[in-house]
């Protein structure tokens, strides 16, 4: 479909402002959670990353649970409207609840606070990008067009989380609050899916046949028995882990070190992150493009390449101004990597299952290795430094990637889903 016309396509509009208001929401708050622990709650890196780990812990369940749910509902909004309420307390929650019972009773507050993450973002995350994709193979459009509304609705609130958490904290977390109201509202008022003329305009009928008949228990619980999966699984430990630990974990206060004042280190990564999250919003459109030039096996190496130059490049640059040209980096990696992911699963698994194997393949082994290593990583980084960590987690991504090159599957072999159309 023609980009003149992409737009008119109503299914296209609602889901990109969905993921749109759904990721401002998430990332008004969630792009300076380290920094809030590390400089305003002044926590250690290995508490630092006993939080995280509680977070990934309590998300790896809710995760499947949440992918076996929106695989047996398909397409209905039931919960993505709950995850909508239970971000809507993300204000309340922060300023009464969460930061109080952190220092009162650090573990009981860690607990508290992982479970209502994990079910108002972390684990809802990954269920609207599912079904956006879902959306857009019934509905014909591309899911990078739609997701990339999500990185540019991130880098807005993320520009501006970094100077009105100069101010005060609660700020970023009551806007977000707010955001999420509006989220709820979308769902449950707009219904594209209602009008005739329209599906009878945009539905591809193939797509929908698959879509008519949801997965049985018995088909979600059988992802586990799929060697293949397994595969990607120790791939996304050794790679998207350390990624994400460095990424959220360390980078942000490891950048606002390197200025005068935390105030002016804060605004400053504000500017950068959304600078950065711009590109990969601009990178999440031209990934599909990519993926039907080069294929999606290729994509998905070329996503953990950038991975491995990007830490290890933050690990030996010492100067702002070229960590911040690194970390750019982030925007070509991330979208390689995540819609390369996307692609693969729906390639050569069965799509019937696209939600529980993205949750299962990609976001849960994510957590697990979070898990694992979070705690272990901090510790490491009070000891040696953020530099020699980051070598250290360069160095492990790049074991990870070769062992890619040897288990991802080339885009002709196994093609149990939806086949690549190439260019």
């Amino acid at each position: 479909m023609e980009k003149k016309s992409l737009f008119k396509n109503p299914f296209y509009r609602f889901d990109s402002l969905n993921i749109l208001l759904f990721f401002t929401a998430w990332g008004i708050w969630w792009s300076f959670f380290q920094i809030w622990l590390t400089n305003t709650l002044h926590f250690s890196g290995e508490q630092v990353g006993t939080i995280y780990s509680f977070n990934s812990a309590i998300t790896l369940v809710l995760m499947f649970v949440y992918g076996a749910i929106q695989d047996r509902l398909g397409l209905k909004r039931h919960l993505l409207i709950f995850c909508a309420v239970m971000e809507m307390l993300l204000g309340p929650f922060f300023t009464w609840l969460y930061a109080p019972l952190l220092h009162s009773n650090f573990y009981l507050g860690t607990f508290l606070g992982s479970l209502y993450l994990s079910f108002a973002f972390l684990a809802a995350s990954p269920t609207f990008e599912a079904v956006t994709e879902r959306i857009s193979r019934r509905y014909r459009f591309e899911y990078g067009q739609a997701r990339s509304w999500g990185s540019f609705g991130y880098a807005v609130s993320a520009l501006l989380a970094g100077f009105l958490f100069t101010i005060s904290p609660n700020l970023v977390f009551w806007l977000s609050s707010a955001i999420a109201l509006l989220l709820f509202l979308l769902l449950v008022f707009v219904h594209p899916e209602k009008n005739q003329e329209m599906i009878d305009l945009y539905e591809n009928k193939l797509e929908n046949a698959k879509e008519s008949s949801t997965a049985s228990l018995k088909e979600i619980f059988g992802v586990f028995k799929m060697k293949a999966l397994w595969q990607i699984i120790i791939y996304i430990i050794f790679s998207w882990t350390f990624y994400t630990v460095f990424d959220q974990q360390m980078f942000p206060q490891f950048f606002t070190q390197f200025f005068a004042t935390k105030a002016l280190g804060q605004q400053m990564y504000g500017v950068l992150n959304s600078v950065e999250v711009f590109l990969e919003a601009i990178m999440m459109a031209c990934v599909p493009w990519l993926m039907k030039k080069i294929g999606v096996r290729k994509t998905l190496l070329v996503g953990i390449t950038i991975m491995v130059i990007r830490i290890g490049g933050c690990g030996l640059v010492t100067n702002p101004l070229g960590v911040s040209c690194i970390k750019l980096l982030h925007a070509p990696e991330t979208a390689c990597f995540a819609l390369g992911l996307f692609r693969y699963f729906t390639l050569h698994f069965d799509t019937k299952v696209s939600a529980t194997l993205y949750m299962v393949g990609y976001q849960i082994a994510a957590q697990v290795g979070q898990i694992i290593f979070s705690t272990p990583l901090g510790d490491l980084r009070d000891h040696i430094g953020y530099s020699h960590t980051f070598l250290v987690i360069s160095g492990i991504t790049l074991i990870a990637g070769i062992y890619a090159t040897f288990i991802l599957k080339k885009d002709n072999v196994d093609v149990n889903g939806q086949p690549l159309s190439r260019d």
